[in-house]
Parts: structure tokens; C-alpha cells; sequence
């Protein structure tokens, strides 16, 4: 092993801890190789102090993925990063919402995630040697109900493999370019990467509340990494900033906090079946303008994506500070699916720990 293989230093964002995890995996990989390597979590890490690498550090980044690209506080992250002077090689990792139905493991999709990453870092002179995805398991709760523990051990146990042979082969030299296989159908998803930036991920931001089982502990608010949640009036308020990587609504102590699913429906259906047609229609009678071709459209798309944020913003508002209203709370948790028990909650460092007590003791038995 060269000199070259031999320190490695690991840049990670996590909501959950997938990505957490998956960090972890790569660096006792490449300790077990006989490197050096540290992890480092970019939650609230000041990053005009970062220094640009010394020669021949393996730098590696590891993130979730958000609307098929990685979330803002990564990319803001990879925009900051010094430039090297001295070519070093880089690796990049995307954990994405992986599923598993009887004995088949369905991966998630990258989009673009792995590949506007590489070309940021290319563009500050470092050279890409590996980029992978992982496909852990999904914890969007926003969107379906949280995987059967047993499904989840299952998954990591998978990854983790993965995980540790792609630090092998990047910390001996190699390279792993695993993620181009996916290139096709991930060229195809692009477009949808822009609709979530665009549009996306402010208005699932608009759709998390505090039910009455809040007792304001604040829990949500200190460990949100991005600084999304404020209170106002008592209560947890999700900002704009809010990147839905769910950490607030699985961490909760007393599973509090919901997805508004009807509520956010019944804006979407309001704005776009009555309001917004007439709204364009008086700002073009307003301004004059004629626009018409390919340009009308992205021009109305934008147009309609405003109104739907700003009625989402002030409805979101106006809820908020009727939240207390026991017909307001009955609304907004009749409507939302996570209310209900089956629905869970995704909490993969207790279904992991479980895993290992439980191998522990049977080594133990088996000892006795």
C-alpha cells in the first residue's frame, strides 16, 4: 500500500443516519485495511475554516439523496470546498430509497445526484475515483410507511457489505464507477430533479405539523440539522429551509409530528383547479404582454409554482396559528397517514443495536 492509500478523510450529511452509517462503514473499512481515516458531519461545520487537503488524502462524500439530486446543505457544502492544488482523489456516495419485497431488493434512483457532485469537485481540479450509490432502506415517511425492522436489518446488512468493498477498492487505488450502470434511466429522471428544487421541496416543507401530543420539548427544533424549525407561538414551525430529511418527524419523543397529506392535497387542488387561472389571467390583461411557444409555458409554469408556494405559505400560516383549535388539530390528523400506528416510524440505529444485542446474547448462550 502506498503512501498515496494511506489517510482517507470522510465528509458526511445524514437526517436519519443512513448516511451516518454508511460513513461509518467506509472508514472501519479502510482502518481495517491498515489506513488512517476519519469521518466528518458538515451539520453546523463552519466551512471558511475548512483547509484544502494535504497531498494524496482520499476524500470521500457521503449523502442522502433529495428529488434524485443530493439536498442544499451538500451542495452548498461542495460549492465552498477549496480547490486543490494537488489532483486528489475523491469518492462519492448516495445513499437512496432502497425497498424489499420477499427475497428482492428494489433499489431507489440517484437522478443526478452523483453526477452534478463530480462535476463540482472536477471543476476544483480533484479527481474522481469512485462513485456509488447505496441503497438503504427508505425512510420517507411522507410518502409510505416505514419498513418492517426485519426488511431493515436486511438492507443494511446488504449496504454495509457494499459499502466496505467499495472503501477496499478505493483506498487500495482502484476505482469503482458502479453508478454509471444506472446512467440511463438516471439521465431520464433529471428533469424531475429541477421540479423538486424548484418547487418540491419548499412545499413538503409547508407540510409537517405538531399535533396535540407536542408538549413543546423543543426536541425537533435542536436537533434539526438545518436549522428549519423555529417556534412560534408555542408551537414547532417549519421554515423554508426545511429539507424533509425526516429526522424531526422519526426522532420525535412523543411521535407528535405528522405530514399534513389532506391539507396539502386540498391546496394543490384549490390552486390549480381555481385559482391560478384566474390569477394569470389577470397579471397578462394587467401587464400585456403576449408570450407564446415553449417560453409561455415555462413562464406560466414558474407563474403557477409562486401561487402554490404562496398559498401554501400563508394557508400553512393560518393553520398554525389555529393549531390549538381542536376542529383544526381533528383536521389535519383525520387527513394525514402518518397518523396511524402502522404507519411507524424509521429508526434504523435502534432496529441496528437491537440486531447486535440480540446476536450478542445468543454468542452468549452458546458460550455458556
Amino acid at each position: 500500500m502506498t503512501t498515496a492509500e494511506r489517510q482517507a478523510r470522510i465528509f458526511y450529511f445524514s437526517g436519519t443516519g443512513n448516511a451516518a452509517h454508511v460513513a461509518q462503514w467506509v472508514v472501519e473499512a479502510i482502518r481495517g485495511a491498515g489506513a488512517t481515516a476519519t469521518t466528518l458531519n458538515i451539520d453546523g461545520m463552519d466551512r471558511c475554516s475548512i483547509e484544502p487537503p494535504e497531498p494524496d488524502v482520499l476524500l470521500g462524500f457521503v449523502s442522502p439523496t433529495h428529488g434524485f439530486n443530493f439536498p442544499p446543505v451538500m451542495l452548498g457544502f461542495l460549492f465552498s470546498f477549496p480547490r486543490t492544488r494537488h489532483r486528489n482523489r475523491v469518492f462519492l456516495m448516495n445513499t437512496r430509497g432502497g425497498m424489499k419485497l420477499g427475497r428482492l431488493f428494489v433499489p431507489g434512483l440517484s437522478g443526478i445526484a452523483l453526477l452534478f457532485a463530480a462535476a463540482v469537485l472536477m471543476a476544483k481540479n480533484y479527481k474522481v475515483a469512485g462513485m456509488r450509490p447505496i441503497d438503504m432502506p427508505s425512510n420517507w415517511l411522507s410518502l409510505h410507511p416505514s419498513l418492517r425492522p426485519k426488511a431493515v436489518v436486511a438492507i443494511a446488512d446488504r449496504c454495509e457489505a457494499i459499502a466496505r468493498r467499495f472503501a477496499i477498492r478505493l483506498i487500495s487505488g482502484r476505482t469503482d464507477f458502479r453508478a454509471l450502470l444506472d446512467l440511463p434511466q438516471d439521465l431520464l429522471i433529471a428533469p424531475v430533479s429541477l421540479l423538486y428544487y424548484a418547487v418540491g421541496r419548499f412545499a413538503l416543507a409547508k407540510s409537517f405539523f405538531a399535533n396535540a401530543a407536542c408538549n413543546n420539548c423543543g426536541a425537533c427544533e435542536a436537533r434539526c440539522p438545518v436549522k428549519a424549525i423555529v417556534t412560534v407561538r408555542g408551537r414547532p414551525f417549519w421554515t423554508f429551509r426545511c429539507e424533509s430529511c425526516m429526522r424531526c418527524m422519526n426522532e420525535c419523543p412523543n411521535r407528535a409530528i405528522e405530514t399534513g397529506h389532506g391539507y396539502v392535497a386540498g391546496v394543490i387542488l384549490i390552486v390549480y383547479a381555481f385559482v391560478a387561472d384566474g390569477a394569470w389571467m389577470a397579471v397578462t390583461r394587467m401587464s400585456g404582454v403576449a408570450v407564446a411557444g415553449p417560453l409561455l409555458w415555462w413562464i406560466r409554469f414558474v407563474f403557477d409554482s409562486l401561487v402554490l408556494l404562496g398559498a401554501l405559505a400563508l394557508i400553512y400560516r393560518l393553520i398554525h396559528v389555529n393549531g390549538r383549535h381542536p376542529g383544526c388539530q381533528h383536521i389535519l390528523v383525520a387527513t394525514s397517514l402518518t397518523r396511524y400506528k402502522c404507519w411507524g416510524r424509521y429508526r434504523l440505529s435502534e432496529i441496528l443495536e437491537a440486531k447486535r444485542t440480540m446476536n450478542s446474547n445468543k454468542a452468549s448462550s452458546l458460550q455458556g
